[in-house]
């Protein structure tokens, strides 16, 4: 009988990268903060329903707004962040509905 031996070995270093925890958690952490601190403290989108979120460095933002412009002026604010990839604006104006039925 032949017993198969698991492969790649734990202690094979070349690997290691694949067991390990991405090591973009500790930044994403650090970037949310910025940007929730930087839309707190902007007139313009200080008291609106915004959710932050960072994935890889890339901002998501979800919630809602009360204009087009504070819909635009959040994603600015969160650009304007360094280390910042990327923006997925998908905050959603307060009174429009998604769809039509």
């Amino acid at each position: 009988m032949v017993m198969p031996w698991p492969w790649p070995m734990p202690d094979d270093h070349s690997f290691r990268a694949l067991w390990d925890e991405p090591q973009h958690h500790d930044e994403d952490v650090r970037l949310a903060a910025l940007v929730a601190q930087r839309l707190s403290a902007d007139w313009s989108t200080r008291r609106q329903q915004i959710t932050v979120m960072v994935q890889n460095r890339v901002v998501i933002l979800t919630g809602l707004v009360a204009s087009a412009e504070t819909r635009r002026a959040a994603g600015e604010l969160a650009w304007d962040i360094e280390g910042v990839t990327d923006v997925c604006n998908a905050l959603r104006l307060a009174g429009h509905r998604r769809g039509r039925r």
